[in-house]
């Protein structure tokens, strides 16, 4: 797996994350080459001597693929593969090989083969032979020879037909969009990096069953579930795909339907692997991407997730910082604070506190108001009962015409 001199990431984390995308594209690692320059080769990436090494390393340990950690020009891509005995992968369609493996629903495989297309289509020329041989390998989970021939109208009216399909799909979750505004219940978005266990902590707020998994890019469609956070408000949170260093540009594009629920929530939850040596790099990455989705300066909690893997020394150091939530999504250790985080955080729907009197033969009301809202104070006076309500603004003006008229309440955010 030749790779140039590292870039901000650390070398070795670096390779340990390339290898984490091998194994989860279902790959085995049998060799790895490294090539530390200073400029790449316009014509292969490598320097000759290089290829000569990475032949050699190929032939004998008779490898299928050899995979590179940088992303490949259609030209470097030809002349590698006329150099070498192996099957050539860069970055970019490798990780379109794992969303290939994990996309499950029709809108999943149309924004995969939009990605995959997008990518492919500058590297048709040349690769007829290689293109005649699409089968279950890494890089080859593609759709297939036929919608990759070399026949670029052919190529070219398929990927308006996506297009178009994905548009469909974007408007039928913006009239879903709009029906949720209809009633104030805003969306509370988890972003993050690959693995850094946003599903896990999806599960553990929800009662999911979203699929857990220590492979890369486990989580390709968004899920939406309802929450009630402490102050019985309902919010509906999202789980999204996991960003990663060099996220190709066709797949931010591709998926941008499914990133609008990132776009569009009221506060995101940037979680992090707690327990990574490369978690401020990580950080920046996940920053980046959100700059690209121009929601970098959205409202965020930021969690550290996995914080019982760190030394106590640590753990007591990062307990101090208001800006951080340490919690384990696989403990429930810290879940509480982040729900009131998340409480205090938000602005839709805000929280008010009102006086009422709400006689005792309206049960409706009073079980209302006892399911959505927390009873301060409470007494019984004849058939009336008298309390100070907290709860949703939508919920409590409801019933404007049992607040006391001397109890306006006061508000909070």
């Amino acid at each position: 797996m030749p790779r140039l001199a590292a870039s901000a990431f650390d070398f070795d984390a670096a390779r340990e994350e390339f290898r984490e995308l091998v194994v989860s594209a279902g790959g085995d690692v049998i060799a790895e080459v490294v090539q530390r320059r200073l400029e790449p080769d316009a014509a292969t990436l490598i320097g000759k001597g290089k290829i000569v090494e990475v032949a050699g390393v190929t032939a004998s340990a008779q490898a299928d693929v050899v995979l590179f950690d940088q992303d490949l020009s259609p030209t470097q891509l030809r002349n590698l593969e006329n150099e070498l005995p192996a099957r050539v992968v860069d970055r970019t369609q490798l990780i379109l090989d794992i969303f290939a493996r994990h996309a499950r629903t029709r809108e999943g495989h149309l924004q995969v083969e939009l990605a995959q297309l997008e990518y492919m289509l500058p590297r048709l020329a040349g690769r007829g032979a290689a293109m005649s041989q699409l089968g279950g390998g890494i890089g080859t989970r593609g759709p297939g020879e036929t919608k990759l021939e070399t026949d670029r109208r052919r190529i070219q009216r398929r990927l308006v037909q996506l297009r178009g399909d994905l548009e469909a799909v974007r408007r039928v979750r913006g009239q879903q969009r709009q029906r949720r505004e209809a009633v104030p219940v805003p969306t509370i978005a988890l972003v993050g990096y690959t693995n850094a266990g946003k599903s896990t902590l999806f599960n553990r707020l929800t009662n999911a069953d979203v699929l857990e998994s220590a492979r890369m890019f486990a989580t390709l469609d968004p899920k939406l579930k309802a929450l009630t956070l402490p102050s019985r408000r309902k919010i509906l949170l999202s789980d999204t795909v996991g960003f990663i260093r060099d996220l190709p540009h066709t797949l931010v594009t591709s998926f941008r339907a499914t990133l609008e629920e990132v776009q569009k929530a009221e506060i995101l939850i940037h979680v992090e692997d707690a327990a990574s040596p490369m978690r401020e790099e990580r950080h920046r990455e996940v920053d980046r991407v959100l700059a690209e989705l121009d929601v970098r300066d959205a409202k965020q909690i930021q969690v550290l997730n996995k914080s019982d893997l760190l030394p106590e020394i640590e753990r007591t150091g990062l307990a101090g910082r208001a800006d951080l939530t340490l919690l384990s999504a696989k403990t429930g250790e810290g879940v509480p604070e982040l729900l009131a985080k998340m409480d205090a955080a938000l602005s839709t729907d805000p929280l008010e506190t009102r006086a009422m009197t709400v006689p005792q033969s309206e049960g409706g009301v009073l079980a209302a108001l006892g399911a959505g809202a927390r009873i301060a104070e409470r007494t019984f006076t004849g058939s009336d009962v008298t309390m100070v309500v907290e709860g949703p603004a939508s919920l409590l003006g409801r019933y404007r015409r049992f607040w006391k008229s001397n109890g306006a309440g006061e508000m909070h955010a």
